[in-house]
């Protein structure tokens, strides 16, 4: 971590080559607007093992430069005409797709959801199968990443839950959820040390980008906050600036680009963009992870159109992946209808429309979802069995798993086609 004194003062001018950012700027000095870029300050760089009365003297005095980010709640944010233009584009996308699942939205919106999760996840190179995922969710032991990328359902969930308003205390509690479980970083607190990205994890000295100082981050979120509460912004556009601005910012130790993802998804509900489903919208950046942090990169050099053409782009992308999941989906669960035969009051034909978004139960997860006493699951889930639309598997001291393979594929060809990059 650093020290606590900049050696200079910071701040940001409300003049100059800001003030054709101002809302209540004069109208000559809007003709050629432009975002600001960050500003730069230095901190002495003291390691933690080395803390103390001596720390200066045994550190050498070694000094790094912090970025300063710029207060963007009162800025007219002006991006080029393409890329204005991609933004609406990509925002009708989404509502149509959202209307487009009506009154099957409590079959798709879950598994979009965690399909969301997993994308975003896998930005952050965290993978694993749909299985796992799915399994970790019920308790099963499937390994480290399945367990990382569950907890980020429930905070892409909780994102959603707590779309009213976008607040600090709201965004706290995403990250509260998504590193419940993790206390070395702080789930739901402001970092207090510096972190940057860089390939060395011991200093920040040369780091590629050192994120402000801690002292820096209240401020940073509350303006943040109070820009995402605006209505006078495109709506995609202020989702992508909000999300460049709070990975600038970059306020826990660990968990940033996860809980700026989650953000997106809250403000997209928060504009009316989405109201039904988290349109996976990560999906659509995982098919051009280099060109996202390009595009973050320029924001802090003050072009904000990459960042606007990226979550376009990815929105776009997003759509039709979905699409096609949701397509598959229908044809898998048709297929069912063709090779199942039972009593048509039998509970396995309803389990049928719980596995196309819930395609790994065990008995008790099952009996919640029929809402029926755990003794009568079993004959159904037999019958399923019986019929091979489900496998089952003894987890270790889980009991039984039941599982369709099928929409398990289904949900890994999805993350397969997110992953690719478009032939241009």
């Amino acid at each position: 971590m650093s020290t606590d004194q900049p050696r200079q003062p910071g701040g940001h001018p409300t003049g100059g080559r800001y003030a054709g950012h101002s809302r209540d700027a004069p109208a000559e000095s809007l003709a050629a607007p432009a975002w600001p870029a960050l500003e730069w300050e230095e901190h002495t760089w003291v390691p933690a093992a080395q803390q103390g009365v001596r720390a200066d003297r045994d550190t050498g005095n070694v000094r790094y430069r912090a970025a300063i980010m710029p207060p963007i709640a009162g800025l007219d944010p002006r991006p080029s005409a393409e890329a204005l233009a991609a933004a609406d584009d990509a925002s009708r996308a989404l509502t149509a797709f959202d209307a487009e699942l009506g009154a099957r939205v409590n079959n798709f919106a879950p598994v979009l959801l965690r399909s969301e999760a997993a994308s975003s996840s896998q930005i952050e190179n965290l993978t694993a199968s749909a299985r796992a995922i799915f399994s970790a969710e019920l308790g099963a032991k499937t390994g480290r990443n399945a367990e990382q990328i569950a907890a980020n359902t429930r905070s892409m969930q909780a994102a959603i839950d707590l779309s009213r308003e976008i607040t600090p205390e709201a965004i706290r509690q995403m990250h509260a959820v998504l590193m419940a479980g993790q206390p070395r970083h702080a789930p739901g607190e402001w970092r207090t040390e510096a972190v940057w990205i860089g390939t060395r994890t011991d200093t920040p000295v040369g780091a590629e980008y050192v994120a402000p100082h801690h002292t820096r981050i209240e401020a940073g979120i509350d303006d943040l906050a109070e820009f995402a509460g605006r209505t006078d912004v495109p709506a995609l556009v202020a989702v992508a600036l909000a999300h460049a601005q709070f990975e600038t910012i970059h306020p826990f130790t660990d968990g940033n680009g996860r809980t700026g993802r989650a953000l997106a998804q809250s403000m997209l509900r928060h504009y009316g963009v989405t109201r039904s489903v988290a349109v996976p919208v990560s999906a659509g950046l995982l098919a051009d992870v280099n060109g996202y942090h390009q595009a973050l990169t320029a924001y802090r050099a003050g072009d904000i159109d990459p960042i606007v053409l990226s979550f376009a782009n990815a929105s776009l992308r997003a759509v039709a992946n979905a699409r096609q999941l949701v397509e598959d989906i229908d044809q898998i669960r048709a297929g069912w209808d063709e090779r199942f035969s039972a009593r048509r009051d039998s509970n396995a034909w309803k389990l049928l429309d719980i596995l196309t978004h819930r395609p790994v139960l065990d008995a008790a997860s099952a009996a919640r979802e029929l809402g029926v006493k755990a003794p009568n699951i079993y004959p159904p889930l037999k019958a399923l069995t019986e019929a091979k639309i489900v496998q089952s598997k003894a987890e270790h001291q889980l009991g039984p798993f039941y599982r369709s393979d099928e929409v398990l594929t289904a949900i890994d060809d999805f993350a397969a086609r997110a992953g690719r990059r478009e032939a241009r």
